[in-house]
């Protein structure tokens, strides 16, 4: 009873023909060799002849086993293959994850406290390792303070507005009749999701004082731009609300 063949395989199949492929181009390639030097040498054609003659029969009667050989090896280059191309999807699956953008925050959403907190964490993501909220009943104004990473003592009030309200000129003037007299800044800074006034800027300008708008805070968390101590090269230390 003949053995019943196993399914149809075409990556082993085309692997067998490519290796026979590779086996008859080096036998071709030797044969041509032999029949150069036997052009020179006839004693040494006719011993080819016979020995090839005694290589056909030997084939002929022990094509079996010549067939499990071929299988084997056929087998074994198919494993190598395979062997490979785990270790690639391996590496491939090692391989971390790209970073995803973080989402945005909206700025506007947070209660006062959590806004102040997210300020903070700001200065403390951009190097000011000791920024910390000391906002509430008494703060002067200061709602958090750091230390910037050239050595400046960083000063900043935090004001969650709504898009309609936006932080006036008194505001501006009493965080600058404090900022410098009181908590010494060096770096005074205010951060407003609603914006600021026309009067309130022009203020903040004659007395050294970052304002940072809801384009402004939205370009600095998501790194489109540098933070604001980087745009204040001098200290402004010594500077007092007029």
């Amino acid at each position: 009873m003949r053995k019943r063949r196993g399914p149809f395989d075409l990556r082993r199949t085309t692997f067998g023909f490519a290796l026979i492929a590779l086996i008859l181009a080096g036998g071709g390639m030797a044969m041509r060799a032999a029949w150069r030097s036997a052009g020179r040498h006839p004693l040494a054609a006719v011993a080819l002849i016979v020995l090839a003659l005694v290589a056909a029969l030997v084939v002929l009667r022990r094509r079996r086993r010549a067939r499990r050989i071929a299988e084997t090896v056929t087998d074994a280059a198919y494993g190598l293959v395979e062997a490979g191309i785990a270790e690639l999807d391996a590496a491939e699956a090692a391989r971390p994850e790209p970073l995803e953008a973080a989402a945005p925050v909206d700025y506007a959403e947070l209660d006062p406290y959590a806004f102040e907190e997210a300020v903070a964490g700001l200065c403390r993501r951009d190097g000011c390792a000791d920024a910390e909220v000391v906002g509430g009943a008494g703060d002067l104004g200061a709602d958090v303070v750091a230390t910037t990473p050239d050595g400046r003592r960083l000063v900043v009030q935090c004001k969650r507005y709504g898009p309609e309200n936006r932080a006036g000129s008194q505001e501006l003037q009493r965080f600058g009749g404090t900022c410098y007299a009181v908590h010494e800044a060096d770096l005074a800074l205010v951060v407003s999701t609603g914006g600021f006034t026309e009067p309130a800027l022009d203020y903040a300008e004659q007395c050294a004082i970052l304002c940072y708008g809801p384009d402004e805070l939205a370009a600095w968390s998501e790194g489109g731009a540098p933070p604001p101590w980087v745009l204040v090269e001098e200290p402004a230390s010594g500077l007092s609300a007029p």
